[in-house]
């Protein structure tokens, strides 16, 4: 089974990222053909510092090679390493309706919010990403649930070329982990860096402890029995944790006597464990940066040879050759 996924870089990986997405990506490598790239031009829409996207860009690769991602068994490469994406981006254009893309959930807020002089890049947007998708013509594609809607018009828009110029894109199919859609941030809510609710996994062991131990709780009582079902710490403990470890502090929770500070520590410490490998991992990645160069351009090649396939088959169809 083939599996494209693209990710941004909008700053440090938190558990949000790893749990929901990250984690998922690099499972899925092992058993199926996987084409991950780094979605540069869609950065574009947000970042106007080079200095910023070239720093985001390697800080994302950096990211995902450190927690696992494996060139051997992955491509992994740059977007714009590949310019057909913008080719096919255009040619999609011009058979996708204004009424489609205005319906889009990302356009509807960019409009409703302050923000100033939303931009032709920020509308085409998921047609870009159409694109993105439906030049490896992918069985799957893995996506958080507020991604799901691009999906949909992805599928809107090769059935539509399809119609027009005969069959040519396979119809893609979201993939969701729904055991981990939504990871709880320090107060409750979705985590997300644009809450301020974050715990980053990569982050100085200070910070994180500080970031840990800001998990909101209730004021039950440290000898009163609490209810794991709702509590932050848990939750985020049993994405985590093994079977026996949860049902370990599951009892703890319900006889009593044991405080949510206890909890925090113990949350702390299972944080530590899981991600110091891939820590340290990220430290040797700094330090080894033309390795790091090589997979993304290695993973471009991979990318490429499937990209000009797809689009020479596109222009002959339009009538471009």
């Amino acid at each position: 089974m083939r599996i494209l996924s693209g990710m941004q870089s909008s700053g440090k990986p938190h558990l949000g990222n790893y749990l929901g997405a990250m984690r998922h990506h690099i499972n899925l490598q092992d058993k199926n053909e996987c084409l991950y790239f780094i979605a540069d031009y869609h950065s574009l829409t947000t970042v106007r510092d080079p200095d910023i996207l070239r720093q985001n860009i390697l800080e994302i690769a950096l990211d995902y090679l450190a927690l696992g991602i494996d060139p051997d068994k992955a491509a992994f490469f740059r977007q714009s390493s590949v310019p057909q994406h913008t080719e096919l981006c255009w040619i999609l254009n011009c058979i996708t309706s204004m009424g489609l893309i205005e319906r889009s959930h990302a356009w509807k807020d960019a409009k409703s919010s302050n923000r100033k002089d939303p931009t032709v890049g920020l509308f085409d947007y998921p047609v870009l990403m159409a694109a993105d998708i439906l030049m490896y013509k992918p069985d799957k594609v893995p996506v958080g649930k507020d991604q799901k809607q691009h999906i949909e018009i992805t599928r809107d828009i090769a059935l539509k070329f399809n119609s027009t110029f005969g069959e040519t894109f396979k119809i893609p199919e979201e993939m969701i982990d729904n055991l981990t859609a939504v990871i709880p941030g320090t107060d409750g809510e979705k985590m997300s860096k644009s809450y301020g609710n974050v715990i980053e996994i990569f982050a100085d062991e200070t910070i994180l402890k500080k970031q840990v131990m800001s998990i909101q709780t209730d004021s039950t009582p440290l000898e009163e029995p609490k209810n794991p079902k709702t509590c932050t710490v848990f939750k985020i403990y049993s994405l985590l944790a093994e079977k026996n470890e949860i049902e370990d502090l599951k009892n703890k929770y319900l006889k009593g006597g044991f405080g949510y500070g206890d909890a925090k520590k113990l949350l702390l410490t299972k944080i530590l464990e899981t991600f110091s490998p891939f820590r340290k991992k990220r430290i040797e990645l700094e330090r080894n940066l033309s390795y790091v160069n090589d997979v993304l351009n290695e993973g471009a090649k991979k990318a490429r040879k499937i990209a000009e396939e797809t689009l020479k088959e596109v222009r002959e169809k339009v009538g471009l050759e």
